[in-house]
């Protein structure tokens, strides 16, 4: 795809969203399936039944997605498709790689220390590109690429999260 491509694509979204901003609040959803047998939960991506379990480090035997590494993931796929669509909308040729790296303290996790934090508490995305582009268009690339990623915003953000229980059919609470 070429900037004018991407840009013919989606200009109509943009005109409708400058003319209705209400219309450019979608709400994405997912859903897992608790196992009863084990302790896993069975999350439906797109295209395949994912099987998330325990980490190794905290009891899995490695053979099912860890939770931790999808969170990764995601930053990686939402990291490297925006840097592609800014890129395609600037016309700076790229390609390359997209590596994320990020740090868990385990005994948080466990609770074997509960002044261990429960979570990442160090993400490193790292871009490694083969481009022509100079350095200020590598800039503008990677700060807009910065900008415009979903999952890294969020991240960096820590949206307002909310958690409900509903039991036996009743209403969530």
């Amino acid at each position: 795809m070429d900037a004018e491509s991407l840009k013919d694509l989606q200009a109509p979204l943009k005109a409708r969203y400058r003319d209705d901003p209400g219309s450019a609040l979608v709400t994405l959803r997912a859903d897992g399936e608790l196992d009863g047998t084990g302790i896993a939960c069975r999350v439906r991506t797109a295209t395949a039944l994912a099987e998330a379990g325990l980490h190794p480090a905290t009891g899995g035997d490695g053979t099912q997605l860890c939770s931790g590494d999808m969170l990764l993931e995601a930053l990686v796929a939402c990291a490297g498709v925006t840097l592609r669509a800014v890129a395609t909308a600037l016309s700076i040729p790229v390609s390359g790689r997209v590596h994320v790296e990020g740090d868990l303290d385990f005994r948080g996790t466990l609770g074997v220390d509960k002044e261990a934090p429960v979570g990442f508490r160090d993400i490193r995305l790292t871009f490694t590109l083969t481009t022509d582009a100079d350095a200020e268009q590598i800039a503008t690339l990677i700060t807009l690429t910065e900008r415009y990623c979903v999952v890294l915003q969020t991240l960096r953000s820590g949206p307002g999260t909310e958690v409900s229980v509903a039991v036996n059919g009743s209403a969530p609470s």
